[in-house]
């Protein structure tokens, strides 16, 4: 694929993410994905094929921990630069969590694709707050907001 066409790729994946249109987005991983996460919380690490991403990582961990219907990814996104093999875009989405607490999380990820699939995922994202929202284990400290949030 050209760089334009990963561009359009990505751009209906995160619309269909945007839409709550998750049968959509499954669709758009290939069999063989492999996807690595930041950090050390229990989702992170390298988590290889589409049922371990869609069903342990996607549904179990994040959704499961979401209040279904107040949920929304890909709230914005941009993308950030991009060529034949891969997509670089930063993405905010989130909700409130089926515990009280709130998971408005931003994401950096870089995509590269296969077969007009994503393949390969790399996303890096505040830890603290996937530990604290997602998996319940609160920093010692916590922080308030950021002073000056990202503009897109």
């Amino acid at each position: 694929m050209n760089r334009q066409e990963n561009i359009d790729l990505l751009n209906q994946y995160f619309t269909a993410m945007s839409n709550g249109e998750w049968e959509t987005v499954e669709n758009m991983y290939h069999d063989d994905i492999v996807i690595h996460m930041l950090g050390t919380t229990p989702a992170s690490g390298r988590l290889e094929g589409k049922s371990m991403v869609t069903d342990e990582l996607i549904a179990a961990q994040v959704h499961g921990a979401l209040v279904p219907e107040k949920m929304h990814f890909a709230k914005n996104w941009k993308i950030m630069c991009a060529d034949d093999e891969r997509v670089v875009a930063i993405m905010e989405g989130g909700g409130p969590t089926l515990s009280g607490d709130n998971y408005d999380q931003t994401y950096c990820e870089i995509f590269r694709f296969q077969d007009g699939k994503v393949i390969e995922m790399h996303a890096f994202f505040d830890t603290a707050l996937a530990e604290r929202a997602l998996f319940k284990n609160p920093l010692a400290t916590p922080r308030g907001p950021v002073a000056k949030p990202l503009s897109y």
